[in-house]
């Protein structure tokens, strides 16, 4: 546990790529295969379930440190994390255990799903008196489900590459799927010709896309790239091989469970493996619907006729990943979409359809085009370029999104909390507001419309944060009621009705885009100009 720790804050403490895949190379170079297969699995972004609650790992820490409930609480706001605060409150540990990680995850941490809230405490006590701070620390994050460190996948695999010396495209095909964290596994996952059990379902790592900040013209001649409209769905692969069908989401969950419509229309393909897009889809006008659609199905295990009516899913495919067994991934686009088409046609299904590709002479047409995005539906361009492989993770060149630029508004701060982790002494989660009427009505208020984080700049963050200490009027546990002064630009990418929130609305992807110290809190606009956004999206 204390190599695994101690690796931890290494990653935390800096922002320089090549710093922590040296550490995660170092910790791989030394650690027993059954502490790295746990380190895979905890740094690969996997977590258990929550064991126990935030609030009973404050509430014992504060009885082992002897402290009143009122004492602990002000130290949990003050850092803004219940795993740091339960750790620095404890006193010290009798002694120092050397446990391994494996045998702290598969012996204490697991095993409190087993237990009654009692033999919880006595667990978490005993393991407290065994680990110093950070070990406590760390602890804490696992058993309450909230480990995350700042790590990518593609970073995880380029330091695993690095200490197997193998390429990055073969970790990252052996870290998709489903795994368990074993000493085998790891050992497989790092042997230069060694080959994870079963592989029928196992999916390809995703290609992924950097947004095009450039003008288009920079990437060259336009017949050099085959566009087509960015969907807002689910990525998804779909699997088809020996007869079984298997459907994983981006984030490597398997769903196929959830949309069965796609799983049926899927018997009539031969073998192959494609990317594309869950949508819900609206057959008669033949576009896609809303996000909002698609999250009624999100989570739904067990799916009804009614749902399935209601909000029928398509798979939207645009790409070929593997056909009859063989890897296509480094043939060239225009092969794989060539092939893709007349698998799409041969399957038949209006359940998997083919996705557009848009047709325009010169980049000044495509732009014109892109202007239409939100009235089909979708969120701007991907461009793809003809001549290209199907790559692993995130790479630029190739492939690029050219999303539409989003919707914003101006709105006043109302609510802050502080943060956690880096900033967890400082007011960075705001709440914001507009007004329920024009300028001219007396009565008019503002209503809490969105909750926004990142987009100010570290200055400007401490500025507010002073400005929230010394204009609070009012405090309901750890969040702050200010004095409405500051007008912040908000920026989102879509609206949809929410019966949960007093405005009537909720926004997706919400962030500021700059403080408007310009402007006056009876400037800031109106929920009637909010919701002219996008009315269409507005379906109770």
């Amino acid at each position: 546990m204390n190599r695994f720790a101690n690796l931890y804050f290494a990653l935390d403490a800096t922002t320089r790529t090549n710093d922590k895949i040296a550490a995660m190379r170092a910790y791989f170079d030394d650690a027993p295969p059954a502490d790295a297969a746990w380190a895979v699995y905890f740094l690969s972004g996997r977590r258990p379930k929550r064991l126990l609650s935030a609030a009973l790992l404050r509430r014992w820490a504060a009885e082992s440190a002897a402290i009143p409930d009122w004492l602990q609480e002000e130290a949990y706001h003050a850092v803004g994390d219940s795993a740091e605060a339960a750790a620095l409150l404890l006193p010290a540990a009798d002694q120092l255990s050397d446990r391994p990680l494996h045998q702290w995850v598969e012996n204490v941490i697991f095993q409190l799903r087993e237990k009654d809230e009692a033999d919880q405490r006595a667990a978490v006590l005993a393991a407290w008196a065994e680990l110093d701070d950070p070990q406590r620390y760390v602890f804490n994050k696992l058993i309450t489900g909230g480990f995350r460190v700042g790590v990518s996948q593609r970073l995880l695999v380029r330091a695993l590459a690095e200490a197997a010396a193998l390429p990055d495209a073969t970790i990252a095909q052996r870290l998709m799927g489903t795994w368990e964290a074993t000493p085998d596994f790891y050992a497989a996952l790092v042997h230069p010709d060694e080959e994870l059990g079963d592989t029928i379902g196992r999916p390809y790592p995703f290609f992924l896309a950097y947004a095009l900040e450039a003008d288009p013209a920079t990437l060259g001649d336009p017949a050099e790239w085959q566009v087509e409209w960015k969907w807002d769905g689910i990525r998804a692969q779909l699997i088809r091989r020996q007869g079984q069908t298997f459907l994983w989401s981006r984030g490597e969950e398997l769903v196929t469970d959830r949309y069965p419509e796609v799983i049926e229309a899927a018997a009539a393909l031969a073998d192959c493996v494609l990317d594309g897009e869950l949508l819900v889809w609206d057959f008669a006008a033949d576009r896609p619907q809303p996000f909002a659609a698609l999250q009624q199905r999100i989570g739904r295990k067990n799916v009804t006729a009614r749902t399935l009516a209601d909000t029928p899913v398509v798979l939207l495919a645009y790409d070929l990943l593997e056909w009859a067994g063989e890897d296509w991934r480094e043939r060239p686009l225009t092969e794989r979409r060539a092939r893709l088409a007349e698998i799409i046609a041969a399957a038949g299904s209006q359940r998997l359809p083919i996705s557009t590709v848009v047709e325009a002479a010169t980049w000044d047409d495509l732009i014109r085009l892109r202007e239409e995005s939100r009235a089909r539906g979708v969120e701007g361009f991907m461009l793809k370029r003809r001549s290209s492989p199907y790559r692993v993770g995130r790479r630029r060149g190739d492939w690029w999104k050219w999303k539409v630029d989003p919707y914003s508004i101006d709105a006043v701060l109302i609510y802050a909390q502080r943060g956690s982790g880096r900033r967890a002494g400082l007011y960075t989660d705001y709440t914001f507001a507009l007004w329920n009427g024009p300028p001219d009505d007396p009565g008019r208020e503002l209503v809490p419309f969105t909750k926004a984080y990142g987009g100010l700049t570290d200055a400007e963050i401490r500025e507010v944060d002073r400005f929230i200490t010394s204009h609070t009027t009012d405090r309901f546990g750890p969040v702050r009621s200010v004095t409405p002064e500051l007008v912040m630009e908000i920026a989102f990418e879509a609206i949809q009705a929410s019966n949960r929130h007093k405005s009537g609305v909720a926004v997706r992807f919400p962030r500021i885009l700059r403080w408007r110290r310009d402007k006056a809190i009876g400037e800031a606009d109106t929920l009637e100009i909010f919701k002219r956004h996008d009315i269409a999206a507005l379906k109770v």
